[in-house]
């Protein structure tokens, strides 16, 4: 079937508006849904790439990578069938806007916190991707779409999943030779040294390498590895090491250059291990609004990103005095520690140990404290509520013993040591009695003494 003019109805639901683009093996076309009134793209394969397998399996295999990815980051999959003839579609939302190499080629480089924000979104997708087992293989500035939200913002979404690698139960016998075959499959500019050498041995360190030369051709409007035919750029690949970025862009932070450098490491060993890792290293860079996406791929990475003021370097033991610096990207929440500093004191870790609730507050302060008092110490027997929890051993300065008020005092009468008014009344009316007949008083009380010391010497003698 030859492309499909405007105005014709495919699978009697989609008339097609006009040509979006055409490549190699298809074409994307612009479609008006005829049950949902709205603008759809419909990807088709040309009639000679319909007579190889492996490029029909490519394409059912893009459609199923895109759908198993959520992230707003991927163009979605809305459905995909098979018309008339047998050949297959696709059906993906309607993007308007440009590729990131189109707006390089338009508008030259791109202002680093742009760069590194579109480069976020990316990652956000590709989060998702490698978590699912898919390595995309082809990333370029032509594959990542830059669009825009309901609100205005940028939004960058990642195109054509057709040659990823997808570790999918249920493949196809098509798809699965695909990602085994020892061809080369990517574009030549953006691939890694180990997707040159063999398509199957590849992983997301793969696709970090491809991030890596794209962050430096959006900075620069170059790619990192030049040459004048492809085997002259494989050969830059494996063997040369990438034009300096700061070179070509003089204002590009030494740590841009650092990430670049690290993800276009020959080895994949010493590249990052995920784009978690990556994007930790590039959210310094980034506006402060791409900060959602680094949270985000570090929620779905399990890497721990930078806090506002940046990740936090291991630092070795500190001496008293010392000051902890703060490093581009590596700093910490709360700026640098000035003045005497602890090993593990405050947010860096555990209170040391007589500080605070623990013990007793150091010697120096204007308030000394006493031992076994306060929110320091066990309050003595008797007093607070230590004394109506029968349970509460006894502070130190009580000799520690750990009674029970069962077994020792009881607790304190409020009442104790205060006088009845009537008892008040009666020692006010005796003064008052001894005042009045005082002398009489007395003579009564000795005659009475005198008598009765008489009666007690008689019964005496009596015993006698």
């Amino acid at each position: 079937m030859s492309t499909p003019s405007p105005g014709d109805v495919l699978s009697g639901k989609f008339r097609i508006e006009r040509v979006l683009g055409e490549g190699g093996m298809g074409v994307v076309l612009a479609a008006h849904h005829l049950h949902l009134g709205r603008t759809v793209a419909i990807k088709l394969l040309h009639p000679e790439a319909l007579r190889h397998k492996e490029i029909v399996a490519r394409f059912a295999n893009e459609a199923r990578s895109a759908s198993r990815i959520q992230s707003e980051h991927v163009a979605r999959v809305l459905d995909v069938g098979t018309l008339e003839s047998g050949e297959p579609y696709m059906v993906m939302e309607y993007l308007e806007g440009s590729d990131l190499s189109k707006l390089v080629k338009r508008s030259g480089p791109l202002a680093i916190e742009d760069a590194v924000e579109y480069l976020l979104q990316a990652c956000e997708a590709l989060a998702e991707a490698h978590v699912a087992g898919i390595v995309h293989r082809d990333l370029k500035p032509a594959n990542l779409y830059l669009t825009r939200r309901a609100d205005g913002s940028a939004c960058v979404k990642v195109l054509d999943f057709g040659i990823s690698k997808a570790a999918l139960v249920g493949s196809s016998p098509e798809a699965q030779q695909m990602t085994q075959t020892q061809s080369v499959l990517g574009t030549p500019g953006y691939m890694a040294p180990e997707q040159l050498r063999s398509a199957k041995h590849v992983d997301a360190r793969t696709d970090i390498w491809a991030l890596g030369v794209i962050l430096q051709e959006l900075l620069t409007g170059k790619l990192a590895f030049q040459g004048s035919t492809a085997p002259e750029v494989y050969a830059a690949i494996l063997g040369s090491p990438p034009d300096p970025l700061r070179a070509l862009r003089p204002d590009a932070p030494p740590g841009i250059e650092a990430v670049i450098l690290r993800c276009l490491e020959k080895d994949p060993a010493r590249r990052f291990a995920s784009v978690g890792e990556l994007a930790a290293a590039l959210v310094a860079f980034a506006p402060q609004r791409a900060h959602l996406s680094a949270e985000r791929i570090g929620r779905i990475t399990g890497v721990s990103l930078p806090s506002a003021g940046g990740a936090q370097a291991p630092r070795p033991a500190m001496q008293s005095g010392s000051v902890i610096p703060t490093v581009a990207g590596m700093g910490s929440a709360t700026g640098p520690t000035v003045g005497p500093s602890h090993a593990g004191y405050g947010a860096q870790g555990p209170t040391p140990p007589g500080y605070g609730a623990q013990g007793a507050t150091p010697q120096g302060y204007s308030y000394p404290q006493q031992q076994g008092y306060g929110p320091q110490g066990a309050t003595p027997p008797g007093y607070g509520l230590q004394a109506t929890q029968h349970q509460q051993p006894y502070g130190t300065a009580y000799g520690a013993q750990s009674m029970q008020m069962s077994q020792g005092m009881a607790p304190t009468d409020p009442n104790k040591g205060k006088m009845h008014p009537s008892t008040i009344a009666l020692i006010a009316i005796l003064g008052f009695v001894v005042v009045t007949f005082g002398g009489c008083l007395t003579c009564v009380c000795a005659a009475g003494a005198s008598e009765a010391d008489g009666q007690t010497n008689q019964k005496t003698g009596k015993a006698r």
